[in-house]
């Protein structure tokens, strides 16, 4: 069962960083998140399946999946849980480039043309990675819903995945960890 409280207990200790550091969306910050630091943890990946999980109980897609490598232990979570549950579900990775042998292509994993789906990222700052994700999502035909985060920074990411018609929900904001964006 999801425990919010002690997610928050989590990412507190194990993911919350101070100082100056510089993000993936090349904005520089008073505070660092390191998702992967809950999210590889044995703890916080069944916290963070479980909370993505209920938030997906009303509607659940056919597949889960994410740009590599944030949502990689996200995405292998929630098929773990799901599949201790019995529900169908899928995951797919979307790579930042596409794969140079084989398929050659930038989706990985058991979906199809038509397949609706869900985003999922660790910490959300301005959507950038979500919407890439999103957008090679569409093109390989798969329909994507909305996204999920554990994480937003209360950024922009909001907004920025709702011009392009996606709804965001997650399991914190910074507000929960004490932080004023």
């Amino acid at each position: 069962m999801y425990d919010r409280a002690r997610l928050i207990r989590l990412v507190h200790s194990r993911a919350l960083k101070f100082g100056q550091f510089q993000l993936a969306s090349g904005r520089v910050a008073t505070y660092y998140l390191d998702g992967k630091q809950v999210t590889l943890d044995a703890e916080g990946a069944a916290l963070v399946a479980q909370g993505l999980l209920e938030k997906l109980a009303e509607h659940l897609p056919h597949a889960v999946g994410g740009l590599t490598l944030g949502a990689d232990p996200i995405v292998g979570a929630m098929l773990a849980i799901a599949g201790m549950r019995g529900l169908a579900l899928r995951g797919f990775l979307v790579r930042k480039e596409p794969k140079g042998h084989g398929t050659q292509r930038y989706i990985e994993g058991p979906v199809l043309p038509g397949d609706r789906v869900v985003i999922v990222e660790d910490v959300m700052t301005t959507a950038g990675s979500s919407l890439v994700a999103a957008e090679r999502a569409t093109e390989f035909g798969l329909k994507v819903e909305r996204v999920l985060a554990v994480i937003d920074r209360l950024e922009g990411g909001r907004e920025a995945l709702q011009a392009r018609g996606l709804p965001l929900d997650t399991l914190l904001t910074v507000r929960d960890l004490g932080i004023e964006p």
